[in-house]
């Protein structure tokens, strides 16, 4: 089976030459970093890190729908961080979203986001079934 490439309108249309996931094997879905993007205006998310934490997150949450997972099935994450201080403000709403058995994750402080971000979020997970 070859890789599916997902997209939703329900996700910021990516802004370079990627895919906002991509599907392998029928299985696994890798998502591209997702970034405060409201997908109806196109316009970055104003505010603190909790707001756009959210926002990455919805993103990420509505390219996995599109997938046929959920974030029930995400298994690891990456976050990029712009400022660590940052962090225990992003784990709060990060928790909203993983209530129940957390996936693995690495959180790594960047010098640069893009479109100067506070914050972007790759996903990996298992396609429901």
């Amino acid at each position: 089976m070859p890789n599916q490439k997902i997209y939703t309108e329900k996700a910021p249309k990516p802004i370079g030459p990627y895919s906002q996931a991509i599907m392998v094997d029928g299985k696994f879905i890798y998502t591209a970093g997702q970034i405060a993007i409201d997908p109806a205006t196109n316009q970055l998310v104003e505010g603190d890190i909790r707001a756009q934490t959210r926002q990455v997150l919805t993103n990420v949450e509505a390219v996995l729908k599109a997938a046929g997972s959920s974030m029930s099935s995400v298994v690891k994450t990456t976050v990029f961080l712009k400022n660590f201080d940052d962090f225990a403000a992003m784990n709060e709403v990060y928790a909203e979203f993983f209530s129940g058995s957390a996936p693995a994750r690495s959180t790594v402080e960047v010098a640069r986001l893009p479109r100067d971000v506070k914050i972007e979020i790759e996903a990996v997970a298992v396609v429901d079934r």
